[in-house]
């Protein structure tokens, strides 16, 4: 045992110091996705050249181009990503390049969606041609263009879906309509995730 010091009527014990390397919560998450294979479905085919990744589906054909971080390999119908050396960047792009290539099957797949509602007095939307008519209580309807690589309908005059077979896409063509009429606080009229908690804030008391 280290022989203990006395200074000055206290007991001063030596300190050790260890230093070790610890993950971050995120890159034990991005490791664990990573190491997961993506098997894919007899209706899917994949092609793999260098770092670039195609797939073709019922639904359509995506491509993803990964870093220089990783590898994706592909045998028969199964695909690896592996990162390339132990570096804080290649854990990271590890599971974002996995969770990406999982995306290009799911896309070409099922497809992605979002839906929407609308809350408010006089509040619809319709769909005329290639347009998505809002009437949102302003003095003109909103007229939103439909991009191509979507589609958009309303079973209801309150309810919008976007679908599509870009995760990224369909998510940014939402938050753009959306974004028309956020929702207020007060009596929660405008354009709401399905599903959305709004927080509601007191009106002024007379």
């Amino acid at each position: 045992l280290p022989r203990e010091s006395c200074q000055m009527g206290r007991l001063v014990l030596p300190t050790l110091v260890v230093k070790y390397s610890v993950l971050s919560s995120k890159e034990r998450e991005m490791s664990r996705i990573g190491k997961r294979p993506i098997e894919l479905p007899t209706e899917v085919d994949a092609v793999v050249k260098g770092q670039n990744i195609e797939v073709k589906g019922p639904k359509g054909v995506r491509a993803f181009t990964a870093t220089d971080d990783v590898t994706i390999s592909l045998n028969e119908k199964v695909i690896s990503v592996k990162p390339r050396g132990s570096s804080k960047r290649a854990r990271q792009q590890w599971g974002m390049s996995r969770t990406q290539v999982a995306n290009l099957v799911t896309g070409v797949t099922e497809g992605f969606k979002k839906e929407l509602e609308i809350n408010g007095v006089g509040y619809r939307a319709a769909i005329q041609g290639n347009v998505l008519k809002l009437s949102l209580g302003y003095s003109h309807d909103v007229d939103f263009e439909i991009p191509s690589s979507v589609k958009i309908t309303c079973s209801k005059p309150t309810e919008i879906v976007v679908e599509g077979i870009d995760q990224q896409v369909v998510g940014q063509v939402a938050a753009n309509i959306r974004a028309w009429r956020k929702p207020e606080p007060y009596k929660g009229k405008g354009i709401r995730y399905k599903g959305e908690y709004i927080f509601a804030k007191e009106g002024k008391k007379k």
